[in-house]
C-alpha cells in the first residue's frame, strides 16, 4: 500500500513538474491573449454598432421619401380643392372646402417639419457612423498589432510546449482518473497553478504556511496522501534539511592555536631569564 501511494505520489509530482512549466510559458505570454480577445470581441461589438447606424439611415431615408410623397399628396389636394373652390355654389361648399385646403396646408407643414427633424438624426446617425469606423480601423490597427506580438512569443515556445504536452498526456495516462480529476480541480483553483508541494524548511510549498513535525513524518511514511490543512494542496514529500559546520567552530580553533603559541613564546622567555642570571652568579 505505501510502495502504492508513493508510486502515486510521484507521477503526480512529475505531472506538476511539467504543467509548472508549461504555465511558466503561458506567464511570458502575460495578458496579451486576453488582450487580443478583447480587442476581437470589441470589434464584433463596433460591427454590430456600425451595422445598426447603417440600417439606422436607411430607415430615416426611407421615413424622409414617404414624407416627401405625403408633402407631394397633400399640395395636390391643395391645388385640387382651390380649383374646386372656384366651382362653388354657396357660402357653405366654398367653407368646406376651405378648411380642407387649412388641413392640407397644415399637413404640409408637419410633414416638412418632420421632414427637417429626420434629415437632422440622418446627420447624427452619419456622424456616429463616421466615429464607429475610425474606432473599427483603431483597433483592428492594435489587434494586428498584438497579434504579431504574441504569434512571435507562441512560436517561440511551440516546440518546448508541444513536448511538454505530449508528456503531460503520457504522465496523466498513469494517474487513475479520480486522482487526476482531483488534481486538475486543484491546479485550477491556485493562481501559480501549483496543486503538487513539497514540505521545505517545515512550511508548505504552496502557502508556506508551518506544516507540524508529526504531520511532515506521516508524510514522510507516505502511507496515505495528505493535504495541506491551509490551501488544500496534495503535500507530496519533505525535504530533508542539510545541516552545515557553523563556521564560529573554525575562529576557535584558531583563536586556541594563538593562545598554545603565545604561551610557548612566554615560557621560552623565562628559561633563557633564568639561564642569564646563573651565568651572572
Amino acid at each position: 500500500m505505501t510502495a502504492n501511494i508513493n508510486i502515486k505520489l510521484k507521477n503526480l509530482l512529475k505531472l506538476q513538474t511539467i504543467d509548472s512549466r508549461i504555465f511558466d510559458i503561458k506567464k511570458i505570454r502575460g495578458a496579451l491573449p486576453d488582450e487580443v480577445q478583447d480587442l476581437e470581441d470589441e470589434l464584433i461589438g463596433y460591427g454590430t454598432r456600425l451595422e445598426n447606424h447603417i440600417a439606422g439611415t436607411k430607415n430615416l431615408n426611407n421615413s424622409i421619401l414617404d414624407l416627401s410623397n405625403k408633402i407631394l399628396e397633400a399640395k395636390k389636394l391643395v391645388k385640387k380643392y382651390k380649383s374646386q373652390q372656384l366651382n362653388v355654389r354657396n357660402n357653405r361648399e366654398y367653407d368646406a372646402i376651405s378648411k380642407e385646403i387649412e388641413v392640407q396646408e397644415l399637413d404640409v407643414k408637419i410633414f416638412q417639419k418632420k421632414s427637417k427633424e429626420t434629415e437632422e438624426k440622418i446627420e447624427l446617425e452619419k456622424t456616429e457612423e463616421m466615429l464607429t469606423k475610425k474606432k473599427i480601423r483603431e483597433r483592428k490597427k492594435d489587434l494586428t498589432q498584438k497579434k504579431n506580438e504574441l504569434e512571435t512569443i507562441l512560436l517561440e515556445s511551440k516546440e518546448e510546449e508541444d513536448k511538454l504536452s505530449k508528456e503531460k498526456t503520457k504522465s496523466s495516462k498513469k494517474i487513475e482518473n479520480t486522482l487526476l480529476l482531483s488534481y486538475n480541480k486543484l491546479v485550477k483553483r491556485q493562481r501559480n497553478g501549483l496543486a503538487v508541494v513539497i514540505v521545505k524548511r517545515g512550511a508548505c510549498g504552496g502557502c508556506f504556511n508551518v506544516v507540524p513535525p508529526q504531520r511532515q513524518t506521516e508524510i514522510k511514511e507516505k502511507k496515505k496522501i495528505i493535504l495541506c490543512e491551509y490551501c488544500g494542496r496534495i503535500l507530496a514529500d519533505v525535504e530533508e534539511e542539510v545541516f552545515e559546520d557553523k563556521p564560529k567552530k573554525k575562529i576557535t580553533k584558531k583563536k586556541i592555536t594563538k593562545k598554545k603559541i603565545t604561551k610557548k613564546k612566554i615560557t621560552k622567555k623565562k628559561i633563557t631569564k633564568k639561564k642569564r642570571t646563573k651565568k651572572v652568579k
